[in-house]
Protein backbone atom coordinates (compact mmCIF):
# COMPACT_ATOMS: atom_id res chain seq x y z
CA UNK A 1 0.00 0.00 0.00
CA UNK A 2 1.53 3.16 -0.63
CA UNK A 3 -0.10 6.94 0.58
CA UNK A 4 -0.23 9.77 -0.57
CA UNK A 5 0.13 13.61 0.61
CA UNK A 6 -3.24 15.10 0.92
CA UNK A 7 -3.97 18.55 2.41
CA UNK A 8 -6.42 19.20 5.04
CA UNK A 9 -9.97 19.24 3.72
CA UNK A 10 -11.35 22.91 4.40
CA UNK A 11 -14.68 22.74 6.12
CA UNK A 12 -16.72 25.95 6.95
CA UNK A 13 -14.77 25.43 10.65
CA UNK A 14 -11.25 25.71 9.43
CA UNK A 15 -10.33 29.44 8.74
CA UNK A 16 -13.11 29.65 11.84
CA UNK A 17 -11.20 28.02 13.86
CA UNK A 18 -7.73 29.28 12.58
CA UNK A 19 -8.94 32.50 13.16
CA UNK A 20 -10.37 32.19 16.94
CA UNK A 21 -6.39 30.63 17.36
CA UNK A 22 -4.79 33.18 15.42
CA UNK A 23 -6.58 35.63 18.09
CA UNK A 24 -5.65 33.81 21.13
CA UNK A 25 -2.07 33.85 20.54
CA UNK A 26 -1.88 37.24 19.02
CA UNK A 27 -3.91 38.87 22.31
CA UNK A 28 -1.22 36.98 24.52
CA UNK A 29 1.53 38.43 22.14
CA UNK A 30 0.38 41.79 22.66
CA UNK A 31 -0.12 41.89 26.32
CA UNK A 32 3.56 40.82 26.67
CA UNK A 33 4.41 43.22 24.34
CA UNK A 34 2.50 45.80 26.08
CA UNK A 35 3.99 44.71 29.32
CA UNK A 36 7.90 45.00 27.96
CA UNK A 37 6.59 48.41 26.83
CA UNK A 38 5.53 49.79 29.81
CA UNK A 39 8.24 47.58 32.24
CA UNK A 40 6.61 47.35 35.36
CA UNK A 41 7.63 45.81 37.96
CA UNK A 42 6.83 42.21 37.70
CA UNK A 43 8.76 43.06 34.87
CA UNK A 44 11.84 44.59 35.83
CA UNK A 45 11.87 41.31 38.07
CA UNK A 46 11.62 38.93 35.59
CA UNK A 47 14.29 40.57 33.87
CA UNK A 48 16.79 40.86 36.87
CA UNK A 49 16.12 37.08 37.26
CA UNK A 50 16.41 36.11 33.73
CA UNK A 51 19.86 38.00 33.89
CA UNK A 52 19.31 40.54 31.38
CA UNK A 53 19.41 43.91 31.17
CA UNK A 54 16.36 46.04 31.93
CA UNK A 55 17.47 48.29 29.01
CA UNK A 56 16.87 45.57 26.51
CA UNK A 57 12.49 45.57 27.78
CA UNK A 58 12.10 48.36 25.01
CA UNK A 59 13.88 47.02 22.10
CA UNK A 60 12.64 43.93 22.84
CA UNK A 61 8.74 44.68 22.94
CA UNK A 62 8.91 46.25 19.43
CA UNK A 63 10.44 43.52 18.08
CA UNK A 64 7.33 41.47 19.55
CA UNK A 65 4.98 44.22 18.03
CA UNK A 66 6.44 43.77 14.41
CA UNK A 67 6.43 39.98 14.72
CA UNK A 68 2.96 40.22 15.79
CA UNK A 69 2.43 42.40 12.33
CA UNK A 70 3.68 40.42 10.38
CA UNK A 71 1.67 37.02 11.25
CA UNK A 72 -1.37 38.55 11.69
CA UNK A 73 -0.90 40.67 7.66
CA UNK A 74 -2.19 37.80 5.56
CA UNK A 75 0.05 38.75 3.08
CA UNK A 76 3.59 38.39 5.41
CA UNK A 77 1.53 35.40 8.15
CA UNK A 78 3.89 33.05 7.17
CA UNK A 79 7.22 35.12 7.60
CA UNK A 80 5.31 36.42 10.85
CA UNK A 81 5.14 32.73 12.08
CA UNK A 82 8.89 32.36 10.99
CA UNK A 83 9.86 35.20 13.28
CA UNK A 84 7.26 34.52 16.48
CA UNK A 85 8.75 31.00 16.25
CA UNK A 86 12.19 32.71 16.52
CA UNK A 87 10.99 35.14 19.55
CA UNK A 88 9.47 32.26 21.32
CA UNK A 89 12.32 29.79 21.14
CA UNK A 90 14.45 32.58 22.25
CA UNK A 91 11.95 32.76 25.43
CA UNK A 92 12.31 29.12 25.81
CA UNK A 93 16.11 29.11 25.90
CA UNK A 94 16.31 31.51 28.16
CA UNK A 95 13.77 29.82 30.75
CA UNK A 96 15.58 26.66 30.33
CA UNK A 97 18.98 28.29 30.69
CA UNK A 98 18.24 29.82 34.16
CA UNK A 99 16.35 26.61 35.26
CA UNK A 100 13.05 27.39 35.04
CA UNK A 101 10.51 24.76 36.09
CA UNK A 102 8.92 22.75 32.90
CA UNK A 103 5.71 24.92 32.51
CA UNK A 104 7.25 28.17 32.13
CA UNK A 105 9.81 26.88 29.78
CA UNK A 106 8.03 24.99 27.46
CA UNK A 107 5.09 27.84 27.18
CA UNK A 108 6.64 29.72 25.14
CA UNK A 109 7.20 26.42 22.77
CA UNK A 110 3.05 25.97 23.46
CA UNK A 111 2.57 29.28 21.88
CA UNK A 112 4.33 29.04 18.96
CA UNK A 113 2.73 25.31 18.11
CA UNK A 114 -0.56 27.16 18.35
CA UNK A 115 0.71 29.96 16.00
CA UNK A 116 1.98 27.58 13.29
CA UNK A 117 -1.60 25.35 13.88
CA UNK A 118 -3.76 28.48 13.55
CA UNK A 119 -2.05 29.55 10.25
CA UNK A 120 -2.06 25.86 8.90
CA UNK A 121 -6.19 26.17 9.79
CA UNK A 122 -6.44 30.00 8.31
CA UNK A 123 -4.53 29.63 5.22
CA UNK A 124 -4.93 26.82 2.73
CA UNK A 125 -1.90 27.92 0.99
CA UNK A 126 -0.20 26.72 4.08
CA UNK A 127 -2.44 23.39 3.98
CA UNK A 128 -1.05 23.15 0.58
CA UNK A 129 2.58 23.61 1.41
CA UNK A 130 2.28 21.11 4.70
CA UNK A 131 -0.38 18.03 3.41
CA UNK A 132 -1.56 15.40 5.71
CA UNK A 133 -0.57 11.91 4.99
CA UNK A 134 -3.53 10.13 3.80
CA UNK A 135 -4.65 7.00 1.79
Amino acid sequence: MTSTAVALPATRWTPRLGAALTGLVTLFMLMDAVTHLAAPAPVVDAFRRLEFPTALALPLGVVELLCIAAYVWPRTAVLGAILLTGYLGGAAAVNLRVGDPAFETLFPVIVGVLAWGALYLRDRRVRALLPLRGR
